[in-house]
């Protein structure tokens, strides 16, 4: 398990699995987002697994499932629907943690200085200079 905090109420982390929830709820997280599609790669967990364990430990769950490089307005307003409703600190995954952190930066824009989403990013192990320079240009 390797947990990385973007800030006090978000973090990533590559793919989890089921008999991870409980250490996870033990260090303090209140809800799992999972932005990975099931059957994206052999043997990885079925989302239902997870979600039954995350339950089972006492945390909230959703899943807004993503294909990498396929983001859409939808998928975004899940994401940040998430966000808004899940109690934090919530811990989002996929297959290494990019995808979700790409997601938050998208959903930062206009809330959080672009320099500042960049550096929350970096601090997590994430690049995300490129995709918000990106945005900025519009």
């Amino acid at each position: 398990m390797d947990l990385r905090p973007v800030t006090e109420d978000f973090s990533v982390s590559p793919q989890i699995a089921p008999e991870d929830l409980p250490a996870i709820a033990a260090a303090g997280y209140r809800s799992v987002l999972c932005n990975r599609p099931d059957g994206e790669a052999p043997g990885q967990p079925d989302v239902k697994a997870i979600e039954a364990a995350a339950k089972a430990a006492g945390l909230e769950f959703r899943a807004v499932p993503i294909t990498s490089g396929q983001v859409t307005e939808q998928d975004l307003a899940a994401f940040n629907a998430a966000l808004a409703e899940e109690p934090s600190p919530v811990l989002a995954y996929c297959r290494s943690g990019t995808r979700c952190v790409m997601l938050w930066s998208i959903a930062q824009m206009g809330r959080m200085e672009p320099e500042r989403i960049v550096a929350a990013a970096a601090g997590a192990g994430y690049d995300m200079s490129g995709l918000v320079a990106q945005l900025q240009r519009g």
